[in-house]
């Protein structure tokens, strides 16, 4: 188990290295860095201006050598204006030459600065990505343990009038997109043109303080859409088991139907829905970007919305590095929980 703890490790590097690295040359592009040049100078700005901007910030050095200095391994670039005042990527200018950082990058623990927002990127990226987790931990709650309920109802009897139901159910949440569900119920359920206000709140506030009523929409939307995938991933393994020659044998033998399900089915039914399960936190951490844009709520997917449209480079590419870890984490725990809930492969 080490060795292919410290192999996954490996590949998990390097491929957040081949990912951040796209995400930085696409976000480097000249356009890109022309209409930041623009929008932090003058937008009447002529292209010698913008390549001089640019130029005195390092923005047309080689992007190998940009983005060793965004990891932090490569010196960040200095210049010396024409009035001798020297600037540069790792300190304020008129810092003493002897307090001079040379590296300043993600291995320092420097994310970089939001044009946009103002503000460290470290601290913007921390505060609302605590906002989606707060989201998506309630998500989890609500989708996770519903989702199992309905799979196994309906993969006990397969072709059953409630297998039957719970399937057309499944899939109907799972076909209809959130904002679909999420227009819906504001309409139905937030709206005053309708009749019911049962949910009042804004989900603006719930960043802060989240109530029933200002919370409880956006994680319904979102954990519907999830549900039905999780529940017909559950369904399927569900039926394969209760058809497998072990399950007929406990028929056999006379043990009543209720036990052959929570004894005998259940665990074995449970291993594939546990990596759906998993691969649902890096769904939901990106994913919520409709619903967040929806309900105004102010998290991670808000974030990232708002930095690819303001062209916050530093911002998006903290975003873009947040996104990347996540999902390799999830697959890393979801591939060794799967060993040791799957005894084969232990064995093996």
């Amino acid at each position: 188990m080490g060795l292919f703890i410290l192999r996954r490790l490996g590949v998990m590097v390097l491929t957040a290295l081949c990912l951040t690295f796209i995400v930085f040359f696409l976000t480097n592009l000249y356009p890109n860095l022309e209409k930041l040049a623009k929008t932090q100078g003058n937008f009447r700005m002529t292209e010698e201006q913008v390549d001089s901007w640019l130029g005195d910030r390092g923005y047309l050095d080689n992007t190998f050598v940009k983005y060793g200095r965004w990891l932090g391994l490569a010196p960040g670039w200095v210049t010396e204006k024409d009035d001798g005042t020297i600037i540069g990527q790792c300190f304020a200018e008129g810092t003493p030459e002897g307090e001079r950082d040379r590296y300043c990058g993600l291995m320092q623990g420097d994310w970089g600065f939001s044009l946009v927002f103002k503000d460290d990127v470290s601290t913007i990226v921390g505060v609302r990505l605590g906002a989606t987790g707060k989201l998506m931990g309630l998500v989890m709650l609500v989708m996770v343990p519903t989702a199992l309920l309905v799979g196994v109802l309906a993969g006990m009897r397969e072709g059953s009038g409630l297998d039957r139901s719970l399937s057309a159910f499944s899939i109907a949440t799972t076909a209809t997109p959130e904002y679909v569900s999420g227009v819906v119920f504001i309409a139905v359920f937030a709206s005053s043109a309708v009749g019911l206000k049962w949910f009042k709140g804004s989900a603006t506030q719930a960043v802060e303080n989240a109530t029933f009523e200002n919370f409880t929409l956006p994680v319904i939307t979102i954990a519907l859409y999830g549900m039905g995938y999780v529940a017909r991933m559950t369904r399927a393994s569900m039926t394969e088991v209760m058809t497998a020659q072990y399950i007929r044998t406990a028929r056999l033998k006379g043990v009543s139907f209720g036990n052959i399900v929570l004894k005998h089915a259940l665990r074995n039914a449970l291993i594939a829905p546990f990596t759906v399960i998993m691969l649902q936190i890096p769904w939901l951490l990106n994913g919520v970007v409709i619903v967040e844009t929806l309900f105004n709520y102010k998290g991670f997917g808000w974030l990232l919305v708002q930095a690819a449209g303001n062209n916050d480079i530093e911002l998006l590419l903290a975003v873009s590095v947040v996104s990347v870890v996540v999902v390799l984490i999830t697959q890393l725990i979801s591939d060794i929980g799967y060993v040791y809930l799957n005894p084969r492969i232990r064995i093996s």
